[in-house]
């Protein structure tokens, strides 16, 4: 056997992939020869004119380069291996919220730039504690009680039951939308920006700010009203007149205390994030003592019902806080004199009746327990609602009472309600903490009726409500709640600039971008500034029952369309929504997104009026901004409006990772009576797209195009019949053209209109190459393959495509194996998932195989594969070859020495029929499996066959001719026994070889085989060999997708 040896090339230059997104470089090698400078990765960067390596080039390199993918290694600079791309996920880190839209590569003068870390508050911190505070906050401490005396426990349990269902809901489509890739810190927005647009997501990226933002209004508010009224009440500036908190001095204090806590609160957020975190977990301890203590007081009320009597005239509450007896009269050294009580309502000391309230005369006092406990049967008073309207007295049904009117003057002495109530504002209030079910029941099974409706404790001594059920104090309550309120103001002052951060940093609405800058550390110092202002105009309004249905509106607005977006995801099927959370479905979507627009109107129909025509108008500006206005002509003219609008749009630039599909363009072979040759490349494509996206049916005939019109409206209405039968969605085109591959050229350039152009071409394989007499049937076929490579579209050529299953053949189990051997984009992974969305290969599995050189961590890439594969969301098992570089076989040599011996006649043989026979039978006694195939010239395009001149008499020239063609076929056939084998092609023959072992020993029964393509030689004279490569690559294998890229990325981790 001749001596061979295998060829070192050039090594790679690192900074070559640095530019892949979200990741950085990891070398899998083992530590080594320190002289050795390989990448990890092994690409070549070799400079060649010609597509193998001559043997003087291989003497300039002197790195080792892999045997095992000599086939790919033309490529390797632009189709980086696959180990090279693992390691950059290792050190894989989520991006800083608005830094940069996380799809930009950074510059290496930004990568070498320190940038300071923006403090993370985790999960516990940043997320379940902020949940936490919100359910469990201020409308829980002083609001849920007072809904439950007004609405009844049959009412409040349907308002829980009505917000639950929203809420719940709305996770579900959160959960789907944020487990559908990476989601950079900006929460809703970002997500909704991403699934819905720009438009929708700005608008509804502001209106959840704007409540964020007033949600910390409410909470300061809250706090407030905890300090004035329970905590410390001489400590108010202002002194009302009357008894109760909705007079203006009381709104007065609650701005000037709001205002001064907001200001606090501001500070701290401002010096930093890490003294947020340090309260936190004070706030966290607050939140669950308190509710500990709600229920243990209700379990103890069972057996010792804590002690708060309520003092009734007649059925009517009194204000505790104003007289110490519960009585008209007391003795006192065995004498009855009146009590505070009768001085309040007759003016005087003297029992007398003239001047008395006569309802105060005709009516007794009597005492109540405020709290009878769980064992009292008081659950059954308090199922049903009693709304009231603003001024009303509280009574307590069927109490004995003589209905007479009573002095005006006397009516601060009673408990009566500040605002009217009905279903709808206890809804609005009630949403912003959807609170369990629980504690409905145990409010209403524990608590008397008057104190329930009894909204800041005056019928029990100014007594936080929920706090008279609490255990061990009322103390325990009234000090939890008020730091938990403080609490869930900071962390709506914290989480709030970020979003308008992440908003402003979009540059989606120009007049925010001056919100977009912080400090070093990304910290939002302007955006905390106008946070600030505009939860000052919240905290201005004074009235927590006034400022909980604008932060609804908002909220409920930002959940609608959450629902809306993870509805239309699922419903267009896009190839990026993959979401890990599988149990979502649109239906349920849509019911969210029906109950959040039923709330907005059911418990302020003017609130939401106003929140929606805010949105509208940030809409209508971040459109106008983005787009000119387009104008119609009637309904046509609307209809063709929008279309060119549609595909202006699609003109501005190339489709976003995230939304791109592979649009195909499938060219097929028409035989000679115009049907199609091989109708499952159809089958084919409709299993690939299911509907959706762009298909262009092309076709070529040769011929001119004067004499052959009605042949190409025959081919193209049979086309249409195939594209009905299959079921393909698509548009059909059909070209005539002189020659067949200046007419694929045509179609692969041209197809399409503006944006809806085709990114993806089906080319079908051509079988029979060997056999052929017509060197047209693989030539054009590498040619349409380097058209596809420079107009940079994808490629997928169906191998055996004849074997694919029809649209109504079912897989019930098998495999869809991806041999994944370089990085081209991402296109193996992205097919195989969505064949799966198709009802015929639904039920596979999918395998994704890898292959690992003797220098790369097997062990190490099996994980960061699988953590690749999780990112992208994609179920599949993980299986990483290991192949080492052992040597050439004697099998390799001898077939990439038939394979140079057959390239190297059809160069040089001009032959007649018999002499091509007598020179095929003279090398097959040679080499018995060598194969002759067409031996017409690789130039017929531009030299047309002619027929041999016939010469009937014998000719001194004729015999001089024919003893040189003999004296020169015995030359060539000596040429061709000395042949010894391009070491450049053994190489490749040798990677063909060594992954089609592998591959057939791994994946011979798989369904379907996907598998990287080559890249065709640079230079056409080694075509021949080239589709040699691929037959010996695809051997043994009964379905088999040989994959390109078109150079992009078409598949990302990010949502």
């Amino acid at each position: 056997m001749p001596h061979f040896t295998v060829v070192p090339v050039e090594g790679p230059r690192r900074g070559d992939y640095d530019n892949l997104e979200g990741l950085s470089w990891v070398d899998y090698r083992e530590l080594g020869d320190p002289d050795d400078s390989v990448g990890s990765d092994g690409h070549s960067n070799h400079k060649e004119s010609s597509p193998f390596l001559s043997c003087s080039e291989a003497t300039k390199g002197s790195d080792y380069y892999d045997r095992n993918l000599a086939l790919f290694e033309e490529e390797l600079d632009v189709r980086p291996k696959v180990s090279s791309l693992l390691g950059k996920l290792v050190s894989y880190t989520n991006l800083t919220q608005g830094a940069k839209e996380h799809e930009e590569a950074e510059s290496v003068e930004g990568a070498r730039k320190k940038v300071s870390k923006s403090p993370s508050m985790g999960t516990l911190m940043g997320v379940y504690l902020p949940c936490m505070q919100n359910i469990f906050g201020v409308i829980l401490f002083l609001r849920l009680t007072w809904m439950v005396g007004t609405a009844g426990v049959l009412q409040s349990f349907l308002i829980v039951l009505i917000c639950c269902c929203c809420t719940l809901l709305t996770a579900i489509s959160m959960s789907a939308i944020a487990t559908n890739g990476v989601v950079p810190a900006g929460g809703s927005y970002f997500m909704i920006s991403r699934s819905l647009g720009p438009e929708f997501g700005g608008a509804v990226g502001l209106c959840f700010y704007l409540g964020t933002t007033f949600a910390a209004a409410m909470y300061i508010l809250g706090a407030i009203e905890i300090l004035l009224t329970y905590i410390a009440p001489p400590a108010a500036i202002f002194h009302p007149t009357g008894a109760h908190d909705t007079s203006s001095a009381t709104l007065n204090n609650m701005r000037v205390y709001g205002t001064i806590f907001l200001t606090f609160m501001t500070v701290v957020v401002f010096v930093g994030v890490k003294y947020v975190n340090k309260f936190a977990s004070l706030f966290l301890a607050c939140v669950i003592i308190s509710i500990l203590s709600i229920y243990a007081g209700g379990i103890k009320s069972i057996f010792d019902p804590p002690v708060f009597p309520v003092c009734m005239l007649g059925n009517r509450t009194l204000s505790r806080d104003q007289f110490d007896v519960c009585a008209k009269t007391t003795v006192v050294d065995n004498e009855t004199v009146a009590t505070k009580l009768w001085v309040l309502f007759c003016h005087t000391s003297n029992l007398t009746s003239e001047g008395c309230d006569q309802y105060f005369l005709l009516n007794n006092v009597t005492e109540i327990s405020g709290i009878p406990g769980a064992a009292s049967g008081i659950l059954q008073d308090n199922l049903w609602s009693s709304y009231l309207e603003k001024g009303d007295i509280l009574e307590k049904p069927g109490m004995p009472s003589v209905d007479v009117p009573g002095q005006k003057g006397s009516l601060p002495l009673y408990v009566f309600a500040d605002i009217a109530t009905s279903f709808t504002v206890l809804v609005g209030i009630f949403f912003p903490s959807v609170t369990d079910f629980s504690s409905v029941v145990l409010f209403g099974a524990c608590i008397e009726g008057v104190v329930l409706r009894d909204k800041y404790g005056d019928g029990v001594n100014k007594n936080l409500v929920v706090g008279t059920l609490s255990w061990p104090s009322p103390w325990v309550i009234v000090i939890g709640s008020f730091f938990s309120t403080c609490g869930a103001g900071l962390q709506s002052l914290t989480g709030a600039p970020r979003l308008l951060q992440a908003i402003a940093k979009d540059n989606i609405i120009p007049f925010l971008r001056v919100f977009g800058h912080g400090k070093a550390n990304g910290e939002p110092t302007w955006a905390l500034l106008l946070t600030a202002f505009i939860a000052e105009l919240g905290i201005l309004i004074a009235s927590l029952d006034m400022v909980a249905p604008i932060l609804s509106m908002f909220f409920l607005m930002c959940y609608l369309f959450v629902n809306l977006a993870c509805a239309v995801q699922t419903l267009l099927r896009t190839p990026n929504w993959r979401p890990r959370f599988k149990y979502y479905h649109w239906a349920l979507s849509f019911l969210g997104m029906s109950i959040c627009l039923a709330l907005m109107f059911i418990s302020s129909w003017y609130y939401a009026l106003v929140a929606m025509l805010i949105a509208g108008m940030i809409y209508k500006y971040i459109e106008y901004q983005g787009a000119e206005k387009e104008w119609g002509d009637g309904i046509r003219g609307l209809s063709l409006s929008a279309a060119r609008y549609a595909l202006l749009r699609l003109e501005e630039g190339p489709p976003h990772t995230k939304n791109w599909r592979p649009q195909l363009l499938v060219l097929l072979k028409l035989d000679e009576d115009l049907h199609v040759k091989y109708p499952r490349l159809l089958t084919f494509a409709s299993q690939l797209k299911a509907g959706k996206g762009l298909t262009i049916i092309g076709s070529v005939i040769q011929g001119n195009f004067l004499e052959s019109y009605g042949e190409a409206q025959a081919a193209e209405q049979t086309i249409k019949n195939m594209i009905e039968i299959e079921k393909v969605k698509g548009f059909c085109q059909v070209v005539v053209t002189s020659k067949v591959r200046e007419g694929l050229a045509h179609l692969i350039q041209s197809c399409g209109l503006g944006g809806m152009k085709h990114n993806s071409v089906v080319l079908g394989w051509p079988y029979g190459w060997r056999q052929s007499e017509d060197p047209r049937a693989w030539k054009t076929f590498i040619d349409t393959v380097r058209c596809t490579t420079a107009a940079h579209l994808a490629l997928l050529v169906p191998k055996n495509v004849s074997f694919y299953p029809s649209n109504h053949e079912r897989y019930n189990e098998g495999n869809i194996d991806v041999w994944w051997i370089v990085h081209d984009g991402g296109m193996l992974m992205l097919l195989p998932f969505l064949l799966k969305q198709h009802k015929v290969w639904r039920k596979c599995r999918m395998r994704i195989f890898t292959v690992a050189q003797m220098d790369d961590n097997s062990i190490q890439m099996k994980k960061d594969l699988a953590t690749f594969l999780y990112h992208l969301r994609i179920e599949a098992e993980v299986e990483v070859v290991e192949m080492h570089n052992s040597d050439i076989s004697a099998y390799t040599y001898e077939r990439t020495l038939m394979m140079e011996q057959r390239s190297q006649m059809l160069r040089q043989m001009r032959l007649t029929k018999t002499e091509r026979e007598r020179e095929a039978q003279l090398v097959k006694d040679r080499h018995s499996i060598i194969r002759l195939e067409s031996l017409y010239s690789d130039e017929e395009d531009e030299r047309e066959a002619r027929p041999e001149k016939v010469q009937m008499t014998w000719t001194r020239d004729k015999h001089e001719a024919e003893k040189r063609n003999r004296g020169n076929t015995l030359e060539n056939f000596r040429e061709l026994i000395s042949i010894k084998p391009d070491q450049s092609n053994v190489r490749r023959m040798h990677t063909a070889v060594k992954l089609n072992e592998v591959i057939v020993n791994r994946s011979h029964d798989a369904r379907l085989v996907l598998l990287n393509m080559p890249g065709p030689p640079k230079n056409s004279d080694g075509d021949e060999n080239y589709m040699e490569f691929l037959e010996v690559l695809t051997e043994g294998l009964e379905r088999v997708l040989l994959v390109r890229g078109g150079g992009r990325e078409v598949i990302t981790i990010y949502s």
